[in-house]
Parts: structure tokens; sequence; C-alpha cells
């Protein structure tokens, strides 16, 4: 079961171990009374706002069909461009599979470490993990593609909205 919730008090009993943390949730836990339970408390991150994905990705589409390339291609293109990205060494035999599990990842080089050979990649990570403001600057980069090409943007009330509604949701 996975539920939203408020954790409303927190209390240490003055016997026995660990805290009792009373949590209101938004659905009714069935089935697990007296069950050993592997509990996980983590802070709500609303996802973001389907509308400046769309937003986005029709921009992207745009830039496509002009450029007569895939979206995602393209996509990628951006995420380069005016995405977060970080750096990691693996081992050689390890570059297949850390390259399947990343949007877009690119060999760098090899490089030594303490007398092991590791693979130095460039990996950027995919916007549905953008906080407000770095999908803000992702799409002011895609909108950058779009006046290049002296393509149409969206209206401002549309791109005003959408990432009203992604900061509402995500930020």
């Amino acid at each position: 079961m996975k539920a939203q919730g408020k954790i409303e008090s927190i209390t240490k009993p003055i016997r026995g171990d660990g805290y009792l943390v009373t949590v209101r949730i938004d659905a009714l836990p069935v089935g697990l009374d007296g069950k050993l339970l592997d509990v996980t408390i983590v802070e709500h991150k609303n996802r973001r706002s389907n509308d400046a994905n769309a937003l986005m990705w029709a921009c992207i589409g745009d830039i496509a069909r002009v450029v007569n390339r895939d979206p995602f291609d393209i996509y990628l293109d951006m995420l380069k461009k005016y995405g977060r990205y970080t750096y990691m060494v693996v081992k050689p035999e390890a570059v297949e599979s850390v390259m399947k599990m990343w949007r877009e990842c690119e060999i760098v080089g090899e490089i030594d470490v303490n007398g092991r050979k590791g693979v130095q990649l460039l990996c950027f990570f995919g916007s549905s993990t953008y906080t407000t403001k770095e999908m803000s600057d992702l799409i002011e980069g895609v909108l950058s593609e779009l006046d290049e090409l002296n393509l149409q943007r969206p209206a401002s009330s549309d791109l005003r909205r959408a990432m009203e509604e992604y900061e509402k949701h995500h930020g």
C-alpha cells in the first residue's frame, strides 16, 4: 500500500525502544493490521505539470518536423544543450549497462584510478527529474531553438499558465 499523509505527532514512549509516529493518511490500510511492515517516510513531491511537459514536447515536435528528425533525438539534443548532467567513472564492463539506464550518456574518455582502468561518462538527467527552475531553463532553451528556426512560439499566456501549473505541482 502506498498513500499520502501528514505526521500528526511523534512521541517517545517512557518504556520500550523507538518512537510512536501518528500519521494521518488518505487511504485505509486494508489487511495490514498486526503485520510487520517496511515503512518509508519521504517528503511528498508533486509530479511535474503535464502542461509544461506537453508544451515542451509540442515545441520539440515542431522542431523535429522542420529539421526532419525524430522528436526523441531533438529532446536528447535539448537535454545536452540546456539540461542537467553529471560525470561518472565506471568499470569498462559496466559501460553498456550504465548507458542503458540514462536518457543520454556519452563516453568522454578512459581514466586510470589507482591503477584501475575506468571509463568516464557524461550523463544527462531526463526532464522528469527536474526542478521547476531546471524545467523552466530547458523550456526556454527549446523556445530559443524555435526562434532560431523562425518557428512560432506558443502564446505567452499558454507558456505562463504551463509554468505556473508546473510550479504549483512541482515547486
